[in-house]
């Protein structure tokens, strides 16, 4: 099959390709035995361990970690293009992989970009033990999840966490409580959870239509002491703060380069049965590579709120009319490529029936279409957005 072409990208933000030719080359190199697993690690709803294993070893793992505290030094872009690349090749394995990747790249921006001191161990550590960040998604969104009870020294921590793929080879869970107050008020704190405390467990709950080889566990916490020392920082339940402005604009460009890849790689499929039939539908065909490019060109205005690198109400609000905008147009090029390839679709065989379940995974992340709209009308008529999520 051949390969859908990256766009040339928007005003005048670097090809990740010309970039960080070393991020783009590991990944392409690595997407055919990515992808030579890929059906069967979906048919028994395995964890991508095996491709985890070749990300380590390759040097993706610190990818995002700026070269002068060991990494990588590859930025957003360059990141995204590694996640959408690896995402034509096994859509679970980047989509699991972007959990991490985004957890790096939001440090190293802040160590970058504010000088944030407090980033640097943790990105250094990263470079030198090839530690793997796990996030728990939606769980831990503006309005939090779990319960912090203040004590001696720090506070204990009980929480059950949804979506966090990748579990079994994390590290550490970046994660967050909400603390009550004696006065009612509500805040939640922020922290890594270790995944070998023994107050931490995975349970095996991911039996799921798409994007099975996540393994997107439940991990539950339970009486987790997390010392004053190791909260990163602490916010107003349930209201949105600079950290957050930071977390939505970096991480969501990334996770959605995955379900672009998918897109991308439903199209050649459906491209490459068509071009066997003798009479292809040219109407089909031209809608399908419509509705993809109309999802790559809202990942390139989400890449282009990134690049302004000053996250704010207005960049969030950016990236999530991009993260709309992708997982739409996306979905509709799949739908498309199943009916241009007609009846073979139907065969988990041809790959496509699996693009169609993986790309289903982009309507769920936030901001939700609802959420994403109210919050896209607040900015449009000027008011808050401070608790819309």
């Amino acid at each position: 099959m051949s390969a859908q072409p990256a766009l040339k990208t928007l005003a005048g933000l670097p090809s990740a390709s010309e970039a960080a030719p070393d991020v783009v080359e590991i990944a392409t190199s690595l997407a055919p035995s990515l992808a030579g697993r890929s059906a069967e690690i979906d048919q028994n709803d395995r964890f991508v361990a095996e491709n985890y294993a070749l990300l380590k070893e390759a040097g993706l793992v610190e990818a995002g970690v700026p070269a002068e505290l060991g990494g990588g030094g590859a930025e957003v872009p360059e990141l995204a293009e590694m996640l959408r690349i690896l995402g034509r090749a096994c859509g679970s394995t980047a989509l699991a992989f972007s959990m991490h990747t985004h957890q790096v790249a939001i440090p190293a921006w802040r160590w970058r970009h504010q000088k944030v001191a407090a980033a640097e161990p943790l990105l250094k550590r990263i470079a030198a033990e090839r530690i793997i960040l796990l996030s728990s998604g939606g769980s831990d969104w503006i309005g939090g999840s779990g319960k912090a009870e203040k004590v001696e020294g720090g506070y204990r921590v009980t929480a059950r966490k949804v979506f966090t793929s990748g579990a079994e080879a994390g590290n550490v869970l970046m994660t967050g409580a909400i603390h009550e107050a004696e006065d009612g008020t509500r805040s939640v704190i922020h922290f890594g959870a270790p995944m070998k405390a023994p107050e931490v467990r995975i349970e095996d709950t991911w039996r799921t239509m798409g994007m099975r080889g996540t393994a997107s566990n439940d991990v539950v916490i339970e009486n987790l002491l997390v010392p004053d020392a190791g909260v990163a920082f602490s916010r107003k339940a349930g209201e949105w703060h600079p950290v957050f402005q930071i977390i939505a604009t970096i991480a969501f460009p990334l996770i959605y380069a995955v379900y672009l890849g998918v897109a991308e790689s439903a199209r050649d499929i459906a491209i490459d049965i068509a071009k066997r039939k003798p009479q292809p539908d040219l109407s089909l065909a031209g809608r399908m590579d419509t509705e993809l490019r109309a999802a790559q060109i809202a990942h390139r205005w989400m890449l282009e709120a990134v690049a302004r690198n000053a996250p704010s109400a207005d960049t969030v609000n950016e990236v999530m009319i991009g993260r709309t905008l992708v997982a739409r147009h996306a979905i509709a090029a799949v739908e498309l490529a199943m009916e241009l390839a007609g009846g073979a679709s139907f065969y988990r065989a041809n790959g496509l029936e699996r693009r169609f379940r993986d790309i289903q995974g982009a309507r769920f992340h936030p901001l939700q279409a609802g959420p994403q709209a109210v919050y896209a009308g607040a900015t449009a008529l000027g008011l808050s957005t401070a608790t819309v999520f």
